[in-house]
């Protein structure tokens, strides 16, 4: 069988090789080189989603091969209907983000390499199924996203790079701690050690011994996400990062936070899942919350869509620890969606910072008479992170409360609030952005966005009608893997009093 998935990692890296290879006085051309190793992994990735068997719950276009078997490593891939959206996210925003690269002006094949290395790190992370590889994956991907914002950022570039790195690192350590542990007791229950998702899940472990591993396991993930408290790295590192490098940190990196709960946390700690769900929620819903309310204030619109994402992965989170169908299927669901939608405002704003050099809101006022196709897109684009009916955002966030409110009614109606503060903020911002007059000289002459601009926007609006009018192709996908994580839990755990077992 062919290796699909072995090549849509490694196609980026033998990218990377290539553009790394390239004479400086022929840097121009590493943007099409990249850009047609993003495109072939692209074309692989919508091959997997085609021929995705969307009934079947287990993991499909599986790889195996041993990589160190006295340590029982081995080189385990596959893709199930959790992981195969984001597979196809990262896919299709590479080469849009690529693409939208045009402004970086100096050391285009070292940007172009790390972009590619990037792609091929987040890719491992969704497909691999070996805990080891996870996590090598995992810690790969920083690098280049540490030199994306530290070379490429704003003027603080070097402190937010350094924070964002720190920050995950610390993270990692508790993972790292947590995935050696699970080793060894594979070791003493099976005769061998090994690290195989799949054999994993067949570990006999204590209810004490879940809570402090889910806590280790939950700590790295929720600094990713990042879930309140532990947000405090996001919104350096998106205003400093360029704008390719905040529309892959927003659009797909804090995907391995909230994909990590799925997929290792949930199944892995089943009781201890059920224990924590209640302090889980209650962060999610402060975050929905307080994301929100700070994204209001905020007079840098960079800063504002940073916030925004502090908000809206809360919602992740609260469908996540709903443990119900509904509840989960509408957050992984909502991490397409958010991915789409925030990539989207930070290409917008990432557009409008490159004719004006500014993101305080107070400098502009009026330019939708200038900029009307910028306007609508903006406009569009804030009503689908909204979650208005119609559009992608309003599916995830749908289901969530819907999933969520039988075990977390309180939590739930708290949280339904967030989706008031989400217009509220985001059509604030385009009042004063876009309406009333246009006074100030520095804007009267700017010009609106040129066929290269549109023609990135165009893939972006197409899915996010698409997954707003007709989400049914991907929750048929989704449904089978999650119904069976949902019945894992419920199957493995005892549950509190007044939880009745989910089914579809």
């Amino acid at each position: 069988m062919f290796p699909t998935l072995s090549v849509m990692i490694w196609l980026p890296v033998l990218g990377a090789a290539i553009v790394a290879t390239i004479p400086r006085r022929r840097s121009e051309i590493a943007l099409p080189i990249g850009l047609g190793f993003s495109a072939l992994v692209l074309a692989l990735a919508g091959n997997v989603v085609w021929t995705f068997a969307k009934g079947d719950a287990g993991f499909q276009f599986a790889e195996r091969a041993s990589i160190y078997e006295a340590w029982g490593i081995t080189y385990h891939l596959g893709v199930d209907g959790i992981s195969l959206l984001l597979v196809a996210l990262t896919a299709f925003l590479m080469p849009i983000g690529i693409l939208a690269s045009a402004s970086v002006k100096e050391r285009h094949k070292e940007y172009m390499a790390a972009m590619l290395m990037l792609e091929a790190g987040l890719l491992g992370v969704f497909l691999s199924l070996d805990l080891v590889l996870f996590f090598v994956f995992f810690e790969v991907m920083l690098v280049p996203m540490y030199f994306i914002i530290g070379i490429w950022g704003g003027e603080r570039r070097v402190y937010a790079a350094l924070k964002f790195f720190l920050y995950t690192a610390i993270g990692s350590a508790f993972l790292l701690a947590g995935i050696i542990f699970l080793g060894a007791m594979a070791s003493d229950q099976f005769g061998a050690p090994t690290f195989d998702y799949t054999m994993l899940l067949m570990l006999d472990i204590p209810t004490s011994t879940q809570r402090w591993l889910f806590v280790g396991f939950a700590l790295a993930f929720a600094i990713k996400v990042p879930l309140f408290p532990f947000h405090t790295w996001l919104p350096d590192a998106h205003v400093e990062a360029p704008t390719v490098g905040s529309v892959m940190l927003a659009g797909v990196l804090l995907k391995m936070g909230t994909y990590g709960l799925v997929r290792f946390n949930l199944p892995l700690f089943p009781q201890a899942s059920v224990d924590f769900a209640g302090v889980m929620v209650a962060l999610a819903v402060i975050g929905i919350i307080y994301g929100a309310l700070v994204a209001i204030v905020q007079p840098d619109i960079k800063r504002l869509v940073a916030y925004s994402s502090v908000s809206h992965l809360g919602f992740i989170v609260l469908g996540t620890f709903a443990l119900s169908a509904q509840g989960l299927s509408g957050g992984v669901i909502q991490m397409v969606n958010h991915g789409l939608t925030t990539g989207a405002l930070f290409l917008l704003v990432g557009m409008i910072y490159d004719r004006r050099h500014t993101r305080l809101i107070s400098d502009y006022g009026g330019i939708a008479r200038v900029m009307p196709i910028f306007a609508g897109l903006f406009l569009f684009t804030a009503f689908a992170s909204a979650g208005l009916p119609g559009l992608n955002g309003f599916v995830g966030e749908f289901l969530v409360l819907l999933g969520s409110y039988a075990r977390h009614p309180a939590a739930t109606i708290t949280a339904a609030f967030g989706v008031l503060l989400a217009a509220i903020y985001l059509l604030w911002a385009y009042e004063r952005v876009f309406t009333g007059p246009n006074e100030k000289p520095e804007n009267q002459g700017l010009k609106d966005l040129n066929a290269r601009e549109i023609g990135i926007m165009i893939p972006l609006v197409a899915v996010i009608i698409f997954l707003g009018v007709y989400p049914k192709p991907a929750l048929d996908r989704i449904g089978p893997s999650v119904d069976a994580v949902v019945e894992r839990v419920e199957s493995f755990a005892v549950l509190p009093d007044g939880w009745e077992a989910e089914t579809r």
